[in-house]
């Protein structure tokens, strides 16, 4: 159990980083803190260069690889794309292995979920009010 809220505080940590951020205020900084959560809290399994990780473990990497280089991720989707989804090193695409055992491509697995995250805030932004 104290592990679980250690990590808990690491990933809200890294989240009141990224909002200090001197880019905090845009969507993409959003997005990409949305993404990083997201990943904490999936409860999936990350495979990186054929070694597995828990869903907070990834997180915290990816957390790591957006403060070094984020000038590589001017945007989610460059996140995902540059980031998020190969070893920089290695450029071995990473996998998720879901709850269910499937394993697919992290970076179809982002996307969908970065989509998702546009779908709900463009439905309720208010630039669309009438939106259900």
């Amino acid at each position: 159990m104290r592990c679980k809220i250690n990590a808990r505080w690491i990933s809200l940590i890294v989240l009141f980083a990224l909002a200090l951020s001197a880019h905090a205020d845009t969507n993409d900084e959003r997005e990409v803190a949305y993404l990083i959560d997201f990943v904490a809290n999936s409860g999936a399994v990350f495979v990186r260069n054929g070694s597995k990780h828990n869903a907070q473990e990834a997180a915290d990497h990816l957390a790591m690889k957006y403060r070094r280089a984020g000038r590589y991720a001017k945007t989610a989707d460059d996140f995902i794309d540059n980031l998020a989804s190969k070893s920089s090193i290695t450029r071995k695409p990473y996998t998720i292995i879901l709850a269910d055992g499937t394993e697919i491509l992290s970076r179809d697995w982002l996307y969908s979920a970065l989509e998702a995250y546009r779908e709900q805030h463009t439905r309720h932004s208010p630039e669309n009010p009438a939106a259900p």
